[in-house]
């Protein structure tokens, strides 16, 4: 099957798989074509601001009403929503990457949580979690109504069949679901690991870009939203539903993948790391990391996120007598690191594809010692290239806390701080 795309961010996108599904001139008539219903699905206030208001309308099979009672649901105990109200370490801590599980284990059961922050009766903060799987999701279906999620591959392509059409990724793109969008996540590869980001504030949406102008960064034109698709199929079904912190199962008699027309803002999107527009400095010094933000999603405080989403991709140094790996540094907002594809610039090894580190708000980090010593003794009037690599970073306001699963796994780095043990003193007063 060739899927197909809708490219642009935020449009009021329009698609139907049958000719005539989408009703023209009213968003509800009285009688839909080919006997569909109409629903509308909010993602935002109704009085929200129009460049900010998420919502789509959506013709379907049957309404998203239709199934038995939800009950509690246990088949996938690594997912939390709860981070704690005590004290958080604040050591900078670093993890290899998930194992691959050994029992058949789908995309909603091999979800852990590692770290978070806030959470959904809040409506603010964020979960930040790993996942490896080897099953594709079979009879069962899944939505997210405390959240919007991304989805990061690292390993392994995920095919996300959702109500409003089927969007593909692969490592070094992500998918952003929409909350409470509907969908079944399969494997087209057997097996699967990467991160998610369970976003319970404002929605995701490209930083402005202030004195760079109108270009560069994520461009508008790279994310791609997928065309109407549909199933009608009846069976015996689960639905699992995440609201309030929990997990939710219950009976339905259909794919609930039922829409086959639909326009609106509120839709899942895919966008390829790869199409990145890198700006960088090309006098002297580092830019902010700031640069780097793909998307964020804003806070009720100005300039200052609910959570951004950053990487480092392959890119040019070129700026001279600089020190140019990313400098020592200590941050009022928090940061967890993980790493797509390659190697990161600014540590030797340790950091490997799959695994991730956390960096809490003002916790020293930077370059390790190997590092250090090479970017020192570097020739910086000749440019430097970073290639094959892809980092990424969720910074957020609040501190990081990682969860007791995290701090207990058996990937957890417990000597990671030797990493700056070999830092040597170099001042000499005597001596400019």
């Amino acid at each position: 099957m060739s899927l197909q795309y809708q490219s642009g961010f935020g449009n009021d996108w329009a698609t139907e798989a049958l000719p005539g599904a989408l009703p023209t001139g009213r968003n509800s008539p009285q009688r839909c074509p080919y006997g569909l219903y109409a629903e509308q699905l909010s993602g935002t206030a109704f009085t929200a601001p129009r460049n900010e208001n998420r919502r789509s309308w959506l013709y379907r099979i049957r309404p998203a009403a239709q199934h038995l009672p939800f009950e509690p649901f246990t088949g996938a105990p690594g997912w939390l929503s709860d981070f704690g109200s005590g004290p958080v370490t604040p050591n900078q801590l670093r993890w290899g990457p998930l194992p691959m599980p050994d029992a058949p284990t789908d995309f909603v059961e091999g979800v852990r949580t590692w770290a978070g922050n806030g959470g959904p009766a809040e409506q603010a903060g964020v979960g930040i979690h790993l996942y490896a799987a080897n099953r594709s999701m079979q009879g069962r279906f899944f939505y997210n109504a405390d959240g919007e999620l991304m989805i990061v591959p690292e390993q392994g392509r995920l095919r996300l069949a959702t109500e409003l059409g089927i969007v593909e990724v692969e490592p070094q793109q992500i998918a952003v679901i929409p909350r409470g969008v509907r969908l079944r996540v399969e494997l087209p590869d057997g097996q699967a690991r990467g991160y998610m980001l369970e976003n319970f504030g404002a929605a995701l949406r490209l930083p402005e870009l202030g004195p760079i102008g109108s270009n560069c960064l994520a461009n508008p034109r790279d994310f791609q939203t997928p065309v109407a698709w549909y199933e009608d199929v009846e069976g015996d079904f689960e639905l699992i539903a995440k609201f309030t912190g929990g997990l939710w199962r219950a009976r339905i008699g259909h794919s609930p993948l039922d829409v086959v027309a639909w326009h609106g803002t509120h839709a899942p999107y895919r966008y390829d790391l790869r199409h990145f527009n890198v700006i960088g400095s090309i006098s002297f010094d580092h830019p902010d990391p700031s640069i780097f933000t793909v998307l964020t999603a804003p806070s009720d405080t100005p300039g200052t996120a609910n959570v951004d989403f950053a990487i480092f991709p392959p890119r040019v140094l070129a700026m001279e007598d600089t020190f140019r790996p990313p400098w020592f540094h200590r941050n009022v907002a928090s940061e967890f690191m993980g790493l797509v594809h390659g190697a990161y610039d600014a540590k030797a090894e340790g950091f490997v594809p799959g695994g991730a580190s956390l960096h809490n708000c003002m916790s020293g980090h930077g370059p390790d010692a190997d590092t250090f010593a090479k970017a020192t003794a570097a020739d910086t009037t000749q440019p430097h290239y970073i290639r094959d690599t892809m980092a990424f970073m969720f910074e957020t306001r609040r501190v990081i806390r990682p969860t007791a699963q995290a701090l207990g796994s058996a990937q957890l780095q417990n000597d990671y701080y030797q990493c700056w043990q070999g830092l040597k003193k170099h001042f000499n007063p005597a001596e400019r």
